[in-house]
């Protein structure tokens, strides 16, 4: 292949391999191959094409950029940097040390313009895959004819390693069914990993896996030749009704004359000998982190990326003046505002809901509380990986996301893992609340998606429903036992265990206002009795943990979530009996609940009184609240397949059960 790049673009390539080796090598930590390999197809698409505005990252008509291949930050930081970003270059020298900008994989929040945290692989394809759907859903719904306000690409890297995970398969092939054709991968085709050649474990035709998906694809382009790479880059532009795949071959460590091509080059520094090596083969004779000023210039993206924010906003001043109730609506939805009728209406929803008493699953109860939702929520985007009809997801009006125009539901499919990175993707490019559904014990199939959500502290809904061996027939394979606990366990994450109607509505209302990280609710398939509550009790549950049911002079507190909080409030009966007076707590979001100020708390679980726990899963987690010397009723095994109300007898987990704890202990 015949190189065309440029003399200053093949310098603006240099500086990225320079930043990238200086920098690997004063951590002397990190991975320097993938930035000096992907130089080039940088320069192509942040030199020419990207829409990005350094002044102000977080520019709602942006493009996106996703690096899905997170170990090769330099390649994102040293982009940041050159293009004007607030990244400066002591930020670069501080690269993966404490409390830097610039930590070892991408992190969202942590320097303006990472649009997503990324590094387990795979992953920033699903997110990518979940901006693009934001995009065309909220241009179906707000642009007009000569109002293009929602109109951008989201762009993405990845490299062998980001394909060879299975969620690479799950997202690409929703994208391709999806027909997402303002997405553009960027694949860094080098056949090296971490273990070296990849010929030995991934042999797979690429291109013709992708274009059994529905997507375009352009092989064999030369990765290290800018021309080239800008021609694919504008070609994909315009296929509109496909995703693209560009895949570019490359060379690792492109630049270095003894690393190069080598799985050397992968993820540990070149060495001082090999960097010193390799400034004089890319003739770069500027010391570690000096960029010379024809550089700069070259790379500096401030001046073109005001006039494209400055442009769009003289669209949206002119859509205001034609359509002044959708641009009020579009500006609230971007700035991630809730509508201002929100409090008025949940508290009216709130209200209804407790005024019925009804006796229903948990997953009803949550159906009808997005039914309820969604009027005053236009900005709701919903999703079920193949189980609408058991999750209850659907609501009246949901309207299914297919290959043109916009909607609001997401038919996933059976791909839970790409769901959960799909909804992240959702949450970070703004202006809708995501959530996806499955049942609880598939969670595990999207556990590092749910640890990326609560890494990144997004607002990602997930629903979470057949949440014990109350699920019955289906059997262990399909009855969660460990699975609400691993939940809790994952720090920002909130794990709401609703028991009726109301702690259901009272969990969606938290979840959809809190700001600062993900919500898990975890639903019933049977049924539920309504539990009565006064007008304290009530305001109370939003506090996490609460007294549901009190008494005189109690002698313990029992502890209870979900379906479990009935048998609670039948072994207060049987031992008021039996002349035990005992208080019952519903806690259906410990998270909630270990917030709360410690006077609260003292005043729900008060010192001195024994504590028994009582929920249909492990029960070492419970330990926290009762102690060693309290009780825990639950289930430290796998389950069975039987009749739920069997199951429950068979382990345990019972009224009875429940009353002897506390009998033990008092």
């Amino acid at each position: 292949m015949t190189d065309t790049t440029s003399s200053i673009e093949r310098d603006m390539a240099n500086a990225i391999r320079a930043l990238a080796m200086d920098a690997v090598q004063k951590a002397n930590s990190g991975h320097p191959g993938m930035p000096m390999g992907m130089a080039e197809i940088a320069v192509a698409l942040w030199g020419r094409h990207l829409r990005h505005n350094p002044a102000n990252a977080a520019w709602p008509n942006r493009d996106r950029f996703v690096l899905s291949n997170g170990h090769g930050s330099m390649l994102l930081y040293a982009l940041l940097h050159l293009t004007g970003h607030d990244l400066p270059m002591e930020e670069l020298k501080r690269f993966r040390q404490l409390h830097s900008k610039t930590p070892g994989h991408p992190e969202y929040g942590c320097a303006p313009g990472v649009e997503t945290t990324t590094g387990p692989l795979g992953q920033g394809l699903s997110n990518a895959v979940g901006m693009a759907i934001a995009e065309r859903i909220l241009a179906a719904e707000f642009n007009r004819p000569g109002f293009p306000v929602i109109d951008h690409f989201t762009y993405a890297f990845a490299g062998d390693g980001c394909l060879m995970e299975g969620i690479s398969h799950e997202a690409c092939s929703l994208a391709g069914t999806l027909g997402l054709g303002k997405l553009i991968v960027l694949y860094d085709d080098n056949g090296i990993s971490i273990d070296g050649h990849v010929e030995g474990w991934f042999t797979d035709d690429t291109p013709a896996r992708f274009a059994a998906y529905g997507w375009d694809v352009i092989p064999n382009i030369d990765g290290h030749d800018v021309e080239a790479v800008d021609a694919a880059i504008r070609a994909a532009q315009g296929v509109t009704d496909r995703p693209s795949l560009l895949c570019c071959k490359t060379v690792i460590g492109k630049g270095s004359p003894n690393k190069a091509g080598s799985h050397e080059a992968h993820g540990a520094p070149l060495g001082e000998a090999e960097v010193a090596a390799t400034r004089a083969a890319l003739g770069w004779h500027y010391p570690p982190f000096e960029i010379p000023a024809h550089v700069y210039r070259a790379w500096d993206a401030r001046a073109r990326g005001a006039a494209l924010e400055r442009a769009w906003r003289e669209t949206v001043d002119g859509y205001a003046r034609a359509h002044p109730a959708l641009a009020a609506e579009l500006e609230r939805r971007l700035a991630g505002r809730l509508p201002a009728n929100w409090d008025a209406a949940t508290r009216a929803l709130v209200g209804q809901t407790a005024a019925k008493g009804e006796t229903i699953a948990t997953r009803k109860a949550s159906q009808n509380a997005i039914e309820g939702l969604a009027k005053v929520l236009p900005e709701l985007v919903g999703g079920s990986a193949d189980l609408a009809g058991s999750n209850l997801t659907l609501w009246s009006g949901a309207r299914p996301i297919g290959r043109t125009g916009g909607g609001n539901y997401l038919h996933y499919g059976v791909r839970e893992f790409a769901m959960a990175g799909i909804v992240n993707g959702l949450a970070l490019h703004g202006g809708v609340v995501p959530f996806g559904a499955t049942f609880l014990v598939f969670a595990d199939y999207a556990r590092n998606a749910l640890r990326l959500s609560a890494l990144m502290r997004i607002r990602a809904i997930e629903v979470f429903t057949h949440d014990s061996i109350g699920l019955g027939e289906d059997g262990p394979t399909h009855q969660s036992v460990e699975q609400i606990a691993s939940l809790r366990l994952i720090p920002h994450m909130d794990v709401w265990r609703p028991a009726d109607t109301v702690e259901t509505m009272v969990a969606w209302i938290a979840a959809v206002e809190r700001g600062d990280g993900p919500t898990s609710l975890v639903l019933t398939r049977q049924n539920v009795p309504f539990q009565p509550r006064d007008a304290a009790a009530l305001a109370a549950i939003r506090r996490g943990g609460y007294v549901l049911a009190d008494a005189s002079g109690a002698r313990a507190v029992v502890i209870a979530t979900g379906s479990e909080v009935a048998l609670a409030i039948g072994a207060k009966a049987q031992l008021a009996a039996d002349g035990i007076p005992i208080r019952v707590v519903s806690m259906p979001c410990a998270e909630v609940f270990d917030r709360q100020d410690a006077a609260y708390r003292e005043a729900v679980l008060p010192q001195g009184l024994p504590r028994v726990a009582v929920e249909a899963g492990v029960t070492d987690y419970w330990r926290k609240y009762v102690g060693l010397d309290g009780a825990v009723v639950g289930l430290d095994r796998f389950g069975e397949s039987a009749p739920g109300p069997e199951l429950f007898k068979h382990f345990g987990i019972t009224v009875e059960a429940v009353t002897a704890a506390v009998k033990r202990l008092v």
